[in-house]
């Protein structure tokens, strides 16, 4: 017989409108949730992939502002990862670098291993590596640029959080990058786009999965954001008009993206999982 789950549920109460919080049962929680002075992510392991420079670095140093220490994943910009290195360290905290292609499953695989071996635990995966080349038509999507996106954009999410579950326990938060392609689509960025949106479906269907684990998972679609991989993606003239189009007009920075990973990481959101947030410039999506 199926085991079944028993929901918990408060006495019966009724009261005249509008009603008093002192006279419920439980009374309410109202009070600021409560953090060591240290910081909202005191003493987590926080591991970022992609966060080297963009939004992953500036997520890993609000981490590390908060508490948090890192190990970072990256492809091959060595120089950037040390910087970023550097600029956690000044924060007190450890940070672990891992160089090597996330498109590979063995990788991922060694990334888990060595931080676990470094850190002995995982409190938070952000999964944020992320790759895109324009094309014309789909017609200009060569089968190995089609896997390739997908190997590091989709596949490395599912291989990173595949091998750290064994070590994540209640409490956890998984956070996927998505995007605002994923929403409304990109004529020049059909394959990268299909990956965003499997990232929407992977957050949504691994979030109802874990949710007795009491681990939670989302994901955050950032609209246009000023990272190394726009200025190494597209054109001069895109790269000064970039981000231009959004309601804002502008381009976003990576640490105007950074709190929503804090905010999902941390307590703040412990009521939350399988959502997306949107920090986009203004630009109006469902879901």
């Amino acid at each position: 017989m199926e085991k079944q789950t028993k929901k918990k549920i408060r006495p019966q109460q009724k009261q005249q409108r509008p009603g008093l919080e002192k006279n419920m049962n439980p009374v309410p929680e109202t009070n600021p949730i409560k953090y060591p002075k240290e910081g909202k992510l005191k003493n987590k392991v926080a591991l970022i992939t992609g966060g080297d420079s963009g939004i992953g670095k500036a997520t890993a140093l609000l981490f590390a502002k908060e508490g948090a220490d890192i190990v970072i994943a990256y492809l091959s910009e060595t120089k950037d990862a040390k910087q970023t290195q550097k600029e956690i360290e000044a924060y007190f905290r450890k940070c672990t670098l891992i160089k090597g292609d996330l498109g590979k499953e063995n990788h991922c695989k060694k990334i888990i291993e060595t931080a676990i071996k470094n850190h002995e635990k995982i409190d938070i995966i952000v999964n944020n590596a992320g790759l895109h080349w324009e094309a014309e038509s789909i017609e200009d999507i060569s089968t190995e640029q089609l896997s390739k996106t997908f190997q590091n954009n989709f596949f490395s999410y599912f291989w990173i959080t595949k091998y750290a579950m064994p070590y994540l326990k209640k409490g956890a938060s998984i956070i996927n990058t998505s995007s605002v392609t994923a929403y409304r689509g990109s004529p020049k960025l059909i394959d990268y786009s299909a990956t965003k949106g499997a990232i929407i479906s992977f957050t949504r269907s691994l979030s109802a999965n874990l949710i007795e684990k009491g681990i939670r998972v989302n994901a955050v679609a950032p609209g246009p954001i000023w990272t190394p991989l726009i200025s190494s993606s597209f054109k001069p003239k895109k790269n000064s008009e970039f981000g231009s189009d959004s309601p804002m007009k502008r381009a976003g920075m990576p640490n105007e993206v950074a709190p929503c990973f804090l905010f999902l990481a941390s307590e703040d959101s412990r009521y939350i999982s399988g959502q997306v947030l949107h920090p986009n410039g203004g630009e109006i999506v469902n879901g």
